[in-house]
């Protein structure tokens, strides 16, 4: 099967594409694709960031006492005129970097967590359904997500999270931090990730739905967790 055949087949018709994947696990050309795609996301929206950042910054003055005034005038300096290098640094390396141990250490966890279930399956089927779940919200989420820092000309204040729905919120409240967490590509890449699931360990649908959402949520708690301390830390 073709990567676009994946492609569709995986927004489309999930269930026979993920049969498919499960009885012969390609995964390098998914890896690769998503990786340069996520690259380019980052690199896009890192404007933005760099402006949110910035303004952040200059409006916490919490955060000035905290650094000291030299450090704080140090950072700001960064912010106001960062380096093309370090740009591409962080989008181009760190950040793929990043996604491909997220992707490889997620996979793990997943493999244990059938594996309590089954003896059926191995690493690298649940590696390349979990890739291919991905598409959902590494390219189709990622698309509307830069359309959005487009139009609002914002990065920090754009999401596709169930906080989309209370934008009075102020992103260091606890509220925000959790709803930020229900994001809807999330809730269906981990929905349609379930029949990759259900075709590698040979289990139930219902148990691959536990499997998979439990991860989801295990993911979740670990994000808010950094959210409220970064939260924390800016207060």
């Amino acid at each position: 099967m073709s990567f676009f055949n994946r492609f569709h087949g995986i927004i489309f018709n999930p269930r026979e594409t993920f049969k498919v994947i499960s009885e012969k696990p390609v995964w390098v050309d998914c890896l690769i694709i998503l990786l340069i795609l996520l690259a380019l996301f980052s690199y896009l929206v890192a404007p933005y960031l760099q402006k949110d950042s910035l303004q952040t910054m200059k409006e916490n003055v919490k955060l000035k006492e905290k650094y000291g005034e030299e450090r704080y005038n140090q950072i700001i300096q960064r912010l106001e005129n960062p380096s093309k290098k370090s740009v591409l640094i962080r989008s181009f390396a760190l950040g793929p970097l990043n996604y491909l141990v997220g992707f490889l250490f997620s996979s793990l966890i997943l493999l244990g967590m059938g594996r309590l279930t089954s003896v059926n399956g191995n690493y690298r089927q649940v590696f390349s359904a979990y890739l291919h779940a991905n598409f959902v919200d590494k390219i189709l989420g990622n698309v509307l997500r830069l359309v959005l820092v487009f139009a609002r000309k914002s990065f920090m204040q754009t999401t596709t999270s169930f906080a989309l729905l209370f934008p009075k919120l102020e992103m260091t409240s606890l509220a925000y931090i959790v709803f930020s967490q229900v994001d809807f590509f999330q809730l269906w890449l981990f929905g349609i990730f379930a029949y990759g699931l259900f075709s590698i360990f040979k289990i139930e649908q219902k148990k691959a739905l536990i499997i998979s959402y439990s991860f989801w949520l295990l993911k979740s708690l670990l994000y808010i967790a950094i959210g409220l301390l970064t939260a924390s830390y800016m207060r």
